[in-house]
């Protein structure tokens, strides 16, 4: 059982990394992709798991519950919390599969040994590079997209890039969640003409969540 005491997953190995992942969670002072530490490289972080919180993770297994989602993508996979509740949810919901895009290699075998350890690990594909290769061809239509990636500078972000490239591919009636509130993101996703509806969650600092309506 998870030590939070409302959580929707009920599978203890699962539920033991997410706490272990949780627990080890550090970012030291002056250290991450918004601050002014000395590098905005991703790979200069490769030890460093930058993730969803554990509030945003259980809404986004009871949306994916409640869609019977079999096939979510999500951007970037990090060292894999996400990707853990994504793998439990469509899991629970009989199989299917989480694609992941990381661009990190150290962080793409941490996170498959943490899918691996939770008993996971037949429900993801970590993809290995630029989001903006990897996930151009998700292989079908998917059910929910994660856009949580490392927030880059000048020029349009890649949150705004990846969503460009994914939302054709999410069906009608299906879930983005956005993690860092790019503005250039948050136009397109509230565009109306670009097909959805949104709003602003209070998770986290602020959590944009859209449904695909047409």
């Amino acid at each position: 059982m998870s030590d939070r005491p409302h959580s929707p997953i009920q599978d203890p190995r699962v539920n033991a990394v997410i706490a272990r992942l949780q627990g080890a969670r550090s970012r030291p002072s002056g250290a991450g992709p918004r601050s002014s530490f000395n590098s905005r490289d991703p790979h200069a972080y490769a030890e460093r798991g930058f993730s969803i919180h554990p509030e945003q993770g259980e809404l986004i297994y009871l949306l994916c519950r409640g869609l019977r989602a079999t096939r979510v993508a999500e951007f970037a996979t990090s060292v894999g919390m996400s990707t853990l509740y994504f793998a439990a949810a469509v899991r629970d919901n009989g199989g299917g599969t989480v694609i992941g895009s990381e661009i990190v290699p150290a962080k793409v075998e941490a996170a498959r040994r943490n899918l691996a350890e939770a008993g996971l690990a037949d429900y993801a594909e970590i993809r290995e590079g630029d989001a903006r290769k990897t996930l151009r061809d998700l292989g079908g239509p998917v059910d929910f997209v994660l856009i949580d990636g490392w927030p880059g500078e000048g020029g349009p972000s890649l949150a705004r890039e990846v969503i460009e490239i994914v939302a054709p591919q999410l069906l009608v009636g299906g879930y983005v969640m956005n993690d860092n509130a790019e503005p250039d993101y948050l136009a397109f996703i509230r565009d109306p003409n670009r097909g959805f509806v949104s709003m602003t969650l209070p998770l986290k600092g602020g959590t944009e969540l859209s449904l695909k309506v047409r």
